[in-house]
């Protein structure tokens, strides 16, 4: 079986494959300091709730844009599953054209997001990515990275307005009852779902008229439903997108 990990600075996603089939999923808090030992530690124990074993892992694909996170990944699949993982990363064939300079600079998500779109849709796409950075990438019908935007993400915009606004509390992100807000908590509610639903509609449109088309634009990540609602130009959501895409290059690779 595959275990395909997504490190993100927020979170980290563990997906177990049986071919193409989900078996199970996990998402923990990213933990800087967290050692191999303990994510070894903490997967026996989820693996077990759901009746699976931990050895039964003989392939690992790890898509991290946490340096830390990635040397306690690799040390975890070496060491307690005596798999050398397959790090996403532009230094390996992805199976797609890249057209970003450098190549090095492009985040490893970003790459599995570009991957999946292809792969699963077979169609130019505009992937939105709702993670600590809200990012936006161009996949050609080719299969070409053609490149993107990166703006703050929902989660950090609100940490920074609370920081610096000392009236302004904390809110749970939900769908807000009208624009017009009467009261703080509807207001800010408004402002970010409704002002990250417009950037999304307003960037998607620039790089459907650059791209010279209707791409499908597919959004991920965690607050990928709550704003895809009020959207004019998200299609779909896919929340595997990034594991998928993991998945697909580790496949692809292992059997050639």
């Amino acid at each position: 079986m595959l275990l395909a990990i997504d490190a993100g600075n927020t979170n980290i996603t563990f997906a177990l494959y049986d071919g193409m089939a989900l078996i199970a999923d996990w998402r923990l808090s990213t933990n800087h300091d967290r050692t191999g030992d303990e994510y070894a530690s903490v997967l026996y124990t989820l693996f077990a709730e759901k009746g699976l074993a931990l050895g039964s892992v003989d392939c690992v694909g790890i898509c991290s844009v946490v340096p830390l996170a990635t040397v306690a990944l690799v040390r975890f699949s070496e060491k307690h599953l005596s798999v050398k993982p397959l790090v996403v990363g532009p230094g390996i064939d992805l199976g797609i054209a890249v057209r970003y300079s450098p190549v090095s600079d492009v985040g490893a998500d970003r790459l599995a997001n570009a991957v999946a779109a292809h792969e699963k849709y077979n169609r130019a796409c505009v992937v939105v990515d709702f993670g600590t950075a809200t990012t936006f990438d161009a996949v050609s019908s080719e299969g070409e990275y053609l490149g993107g935007a990166i703006a703050p993400g929902i989660q950090i915009s609100l940490e920074a307005l609370f920081s610096r606004a000392a009236r302004l509390n904390d809110v749970d992100l939900v769908t807000p009852e009208c624009a017009i807000g009467s009261t703080t908590t509807e207001s800010l509610r408004s402002g970010i779902v409704f002002g990250f639903a417009g950037q999304v509609d307003a960037v998607v449109e620039r790089f459907r008229q650059e791209m010279g088309g209707d791409a499908l634009v597919v959004a991920t990540g965690g607050q990928a439903e709550l704003i895809a609602q009020h959207s004019r130009t998200i299609e779909l959501v896919d929340d595997l997108l990034t594991l998928d895409g993991i998945r697909i290059i580790c496949q692809r690779l292992c059997s050639n």
